[in-house]
């Protein structure tokens, strides 16, 4: 592990410079002190945040495709009053290290050498691992390869559609990269770079501050200018995507060890009747907790909500393993 610092971040460093004031509650968030540093996964340095006591139950955190560990860095305070937490950027993603491929297996041991080096498997509790969209795929496959390291998973609005309506989505889409060897544009000035950035699917976003805060850490200034900070070649390992999403609805049902699945309520990508489809697939053992107001990106469309859900999941678990 490289040398981690905990301190309160800067503000000014942390806040998109373009935005307009900050609302309190997400500036209170940011100021809970927090430690930053890097662990070494098979050569590569991956970034991540940790907060609160060591004492307390361990949290671990992922976030979706292309995203970061920022996208949780607003949740993860709430948390951290009760729980130690802990969130990581994807390698390839964020602030991490870039690899030549990302393979399911590379994306497991990630899990477990993250939670290993920042001490989430020195309590006697188990840690539990919070994963939205694209990190629910990794987690997923962690609690196949490792789920007794783990003390269960929250599925955070992995897509699963019907496989009807799984068509109807991709129906005349494009290839997400049809050219993963060429390089991400650099664009002359922020503005532009951060003109270009969307959400993904494209939806409109609950609090608006946090689409300017989740632009701001997606950029990297480079010579020439402004770039995304996640490498093209994450595409290569994950688009075979048509035919891991109409599967996904087994892989949910078949991991093994506990699981919850919380979703938007609006979301294009899980939604009731989906919920409705794992139950028929045989995760009839699942509970699915649909929050309202959100879309698929429930951190920016309902933080609280998301964060009272998280902590009555958590809770509850803890509270069951107890009694058992």
């Amino acid at each position: 592990m490289k040398n981690p610092v905990t301190d309160i971040c800067d503000l000014n460093r942390e806040l998109p410079p373009d935005a307009p004031d900050a609302p309190q509650w997400l500036v209170d968030a940011l100021q809970v002190p927090r430690e930053e540093g890097w662990v070494n996964s098979d050569g590569c340095d991956v970034h991540y945040f940790r907060w609160g006591d060591p004492a307390n139950p361990p949290l671990l955190l992922m976030h979706g495709f292309l995203a970061h560990a920022r996208c949780m860095a607003f949740i993860a305070p709430f948390l951290a009053e009760q729980y130690h937490v802990v969130a990581y950027d994807l390698s390839g993603m964020g602030d991490s290290g870039v690899r030549s491929s990302y393979p399911d297996a590379v994306r497991v041991q990630e899990v477990v050498d993250v939670a290993r080096e920042t001490g989430l498997f020195d309590h006697a509790i188990k840690p539990i691992v919070i994963a939205h969209s694209y990190g629910g795929h990794v987690g997923l496959a962690a609690m196949n390869d490792f789920h007794e390291l783990f003390g269960g998973l929250v599925v955070c609005d992995l897509m699963v559609l019907r496989p009807e309506r799984l068509k109807a989505h991709f129906a005349g889409g494009r290839p997400m990269r049809s050219d993963t060897s060429r390089p991400n544009r650099i664009y002359p000035t922020y503005d532009e770079a951060k003109s270009r950035f969307v959400l993904s699917p494209n939806q409109p976003c609950g609090e608006p501050y946090l689409f300017h805060y989740m632009a701001y850490h997606s950029l990297k200034q480079v010579d020439g200018g402004w770039t995304w900070k996640f490498d093209t070649s994450v595409f290569d390992s994950d688009f075979s995507l048509k035919e891991r999403i109409l599967n996904q609805v087994d892989a949910v049902v078949a991991a093994p060890g506990r699981k919850a699945y919380v979703y938007g309520q609006h979301s294009a990508l899980f939604d009731d009747d989906s919920a409705d489809y794992v139950r028929e697939r045989g995760g009839d053992n699942i509970p699915f907790i649909s929050i309202p107001g959100a879309r698929h990106h429930l951190m920016l469309d309902e933080p609280i909500a998301f964060v009272s859900v998280l902590r009555s999941l958590v809770a509850q678990w803890h509270a069951a393993d107890k009694t058992a």
